[in-house]
């Protein structure tokens, strides 16, 4: 396993050991005690798997204190462009984004509480799935439009299929007093 740090403060790209043959192939995808050596304490209370087809978007969701969650996510099959945004005041990336296209079960994002997470899917059939360390709490979820100029995020998503509820995705303005 690799870990290698992104621009934003403590959100990482892991590379996990993918061992193959003819059959196909095997990785561990959770190890604590390895994630521990790297200074990564997480604590698996839920995983979710989506699948969608091509020119979907889901996102930018986060969940507020104390439900806030830590992620990490990854394509199990397809691609996406994975977008996350740091909204930690205190942060020194406080506001900066950063993608990712993650196309391969051993290549996956750790997303820190804190943070907002959005995906694009690449291709008809991806499976994504996501292990958070708190359980979903709908009260204090909520959903950051991407187009919002303060996030300055530069990535077309034109033609993006978007739910009724990411569409009505609040502006960084009115969520901004929350954080």
């Amino acid at each position: 396993m690799e870990i290698k740090p992104t621009p934003l403060k403590d959100c990482f790209v892991i590379h996990h050991d993918l061992y193959g043959d003819d059959r196909g192939y095997f990785m561990e995808a959770f190890n604590l005690t390895r994630f521990k050596k790297f200074g990564l304490d997480f604590s698996v209370e839920q995983i979710n798997v989506a699948q969608s087809k091509k020119n979907v978007f889901r996102g930018l969701h986060f969940q507020l204190d104390p439900f806030a969650q830590t992620k990490i996510v990854l394509a199990l099959s397809g691609a996406v462009i994975d977008l996350v945004v740091d909204l930690r005041k205190t942060s020194e990336t406080y506001l900066k984004y950063y993608k990712i296209k993650l196309d391969s079960p051993d290549k996956a994002l750790w997303v820190p509480k804190g943070f907002a997470h959005g995906y694009f899917t690449l291709e008809d059939h991806t499976c994504f799935q996501y292990a958070v360390d708190r359980p979903y709490h709908a009260a204090s979820e909520r959903s950051l439009s991407i187009y919002d100029p303060k996030l300055n995020i530069t990535e077309d998503f034109k033609g993006a299929f978007f739910s009724p509820k990411d569409l009505a995705s609040q502006s960084f303005h009115e969520i901004e007093h929350e954080l």
